[in-house]
C-alpha cells in the first residue's frame, strides 16, 4: 500500500521552463551570448541550475566553461528576484493533488532547484503547508539522481521508501527514485521524452495527471 507520493516540481507539477530560460538567458546576455531558445531548457534543467547554465553555456560557445563560475551566483540571483517568471501549474495538476489529499496520502515535493525558490514556488501554486515537506537544493542534500533527498523525506514521514511513489519528468528523477528503493512513475507532460523516462527504469507512464489517481487505487489493492 502506497503511503507517500514524492513529486519532482519542475516540469511535474508545474510548467517553469520559461523561468529557467529567463535567468539563465540573461546571464547568457551578460558574458556577450545570444539567448537560447526556451524550449532548449527542458533538456538542460533536470540536474539543478547550475548545470542547467553550464550546458546552456556550452551551447552558445563557452565549451571550455570559462563563464561557469562567475555565472552561477548571478544566475541564481536573478532566478531568486523572479522565482514566479511566467510559472503555472500543468492542467490537472490542481484538481488531481486535491483528490489525492482525500484519500489521505502523505506529499512531498523534491527539486534540484534552490531550495528557497522551490518553497516560494510550490506554496505561490498550492499554499503554505499543502505539501507535507518541500525539499530544494541546499547543502547537505546532493543533487538528484542521489537518491539522499528522497530517503531524507521517507524517514521524516515514517514510511518506508517500498511504500513511496516518486513521480518525475526526466531520467534523473527515474534514477532517483529507482536508487532509493521507490516505486517509480513517469510523467509524459513534461520536460522530456517517453523513451527517456522508459530508458531510465520508469515503473510506469502516465499522460495526464489524474492517470495517478488511478495508479495508487490498483496498487492499493
Amino acid at each position: 500500500m502506497m503511503k507517500v507520493c514524492i513529486f519532482d516540481l519542475d516540469g511535474t507539477l508545474a510548467d517553469t521552463v520559461e523561468s529557467i530560460a529567463h535567468a539563465i538567458n540573461r546571464g547568457l546576455e551578460y558574458f556577450g551570448y545570444g539567448v537560447r531558445p526556451v524550449e532548449e531548457y527542458k533538456h538542460y534543467a533536470g540536474d539543478g541550475l547550475d548545470v542547467a547554465l553550464q550546458r546552456a553555456l556550452d551551447r552558445a560557445g563557452d565549451t571550455s566553461g570559462r563563464c561557469l563560475q562567475e555565472g552561477i551566483p548571478l544566475v541564481r540571483r536573478w532566478l531568486a528576484e523572479e522565482p514566479m517568471y511566467h510559472v503555472r501549474p500543468y492542467p490537472g495538476i490542481p484538481e488531481t493533488l486535491e483528490k489525492m489529499k482525500e484519500l489521505s496520502l502523505s506529499m512531498a515535493v523534491l527539486s534540484n532547484k534552490p531550495h528557497r525558490e522551490a518553497v516560494q514556488v510550490v506554496e505561490a501554486l498550492f499554499g503554505k503547508g499543502y505539501f507535507d515537506r518541500i525539499q530544494g537544493q541546499e547543502d547537505g542534500i546532493p543533487c538528484k539522481p542521489d537518491p539522499t533527498g528522497a530517503r531524507k523525506i521517507c524517514r521524516e514521514l515514517g514510511a518506508a521508501p517500498g511504500s513511496c511513489l516518486y513521480i518525475g519528468d526526466t531520467d534523473t528523477d527515474m534514477l532517483t527514485g529507482n536508487r532509493a528503493g521507490m516505486y517509480t512513475v513517469g510523467v509524459s507532460w513534461g520536460f522530456r521524452e517517453v523513451r527517456e523516462l522508459k530508458e531510465s527504469g520508469a515503473r510506469k507512464i502516465i499522460h495526464e495527471p489524474g492517470g495517478l489517481l488511478s495508479l495508487v487505487e490498483e496498487l492499493s489493492e
